[in-house]
């Protein structure tokens, strides 16, 4: 695939300077491109070493204040990274599967298929299924009974759908990751633990990617409810009961225990815990390894164990690496304070 400059710059909606026959053949990052590749340059610090990357073409931030000399061949974009990594969909198209069902795979009865759907080999479907137009299963996919695949999903190999899972449309779901599982509800009696039943399901928003390996959990009795625009990193556990709301970012390792309500545009950061029954607010952020043990403000960044706001947390921070000396010189202090009275006391009887 080849592009001009031009070209390019009519597809990303980018204003160009410099020589607009400038010709494209692929797309690199910005140390390791090539002068037939096109990069981008997303903040000043890329700005500055313009000079050390040989790229053909070169994609810039509108508003930023730069010499259109600086490179041969400037593309401004509102949104350098987006407009790269539309270009590198052009130049590296996922190959669309051919849409049919195949013989190898297991199908209950009772299921609807919509138009254009895809399951590839050894995928199991149990009874009462829908799967809507566009969608791809592909091989060794559970999905449980009155599950429901919205349009254009993709569910990648070894997933388990459990039963009446619901999945918004265009949802992606990484390898490894079971939604619908039971969640840890256990009953103390005579000293056993009996197991709860976990009759509710999981119902997903459109939109929404689930990392690989994520366990997210149906409701004990009610709805584990994942809202549209949600993205999820790998390894992350989402208990019974927990409600997300749209466009919220959960990173690795994070968990969320039951009955937790979070919020619209939160952020929660890699391996932060959140204990159960609360609420984070609406645009919150959580910081990473945070253990959060009570409700978050909306708009509130919160760090540390347990957690509290983020700037009080990096005083914390500050003071921790210093305790040891802290300790020495106070230790120092009371003795110096010990023998300071006891001369005191001295001198007192004599």
């Amino acid at each position: 695939m080849k592009l001009s400059a031009k070209d390019i710059a009519k597809i990303i909606d980018a204003r160009l300077y410099g020589n607009a026959l400038t010709q494209i053949t692929g797309v690199s990052s910005f140390d390791n491109a090539t002068s037939s590749d096109i990069t981008f340059a997303g903040d000043a610090a890329y700005l500055s070493r313009m000079d050390h990357t040989h790229a053909g073409a070169v994609i810039v931030p509108d508003g930023c204040d730069f010499d259109p000399g600086i490179h041969p061949c400037l593309l401004v974009a509102k949104n350098p990274r987006l407009a790269f990594f539309e270009l590198v969909n052009r130049f590296h198209p996922a190959p669309a599967p051919a849409p049919g069902i195949s013989p190898l795979a297991v199908i209950g009865d009772n299921c609807t298929m919509g138009t254009d759907v895809t399951v590839d080999a050894h995928v199991v479907i149990k009874d009462n299924v829908v799967i809507k137009g566009g969608a791809h299963i592909m091989p060794h996919v559970y999905i449980g009974e009155g599950c429901v695949v919205g349009a254009h999903c993709v569910i990648k190999p070894n997933v388990t759908l459990m039963d009446r899972s619901c999945l918004g449309n265009h949802v992606i779901i990484h390898s490894g990751s079971v939604i619908g599982s039971d969640g840890y509800g256990f009953v103390q009696d005579a000293g056993a633990h009996v197991k709860l039943s976990h009759t509710g399901y999981v119902k997903i928003g459109d939109h929404v990617e689930i990392g690989a390996c994520n366990t997210i959990d149906r409701g004990t009795l009610g709805i584990t409810s994942i809202g549209s625009g949600v993205k999820t990193d790998n390894q992350v556990h989402i208990a019974h009961n927990v409600t997300i709301g749209d466009n919220t970012l959960v990173v690795a390792q994070a968990g969320i225990a039951g009955s937790t309500r979070v919020g619209k545009n939160v952020i929660i950061a890699g391996k932060a815990g959140i204990s159960g029954h609360l609420t984070i607010g609406d645009n919150a952020i959580v910081g990473p390894y945070a253990g959060v043990s009570s409700s978050v403000s909306e708009n509130e960044i919160v760090s540390g164990i347990p957690h509290m706001p983020h700037k009080t947390w990096l005083k914390v921070v500050n003071i921790i690496t210093r305790l040891p000396g802290m300790r020495k010189s106070l230790l120092s202090l009371e003795k110096r304070l010990d023998s300071l009275e006891s001369t005191i006391n001295k001198s007192e009887f004599q």
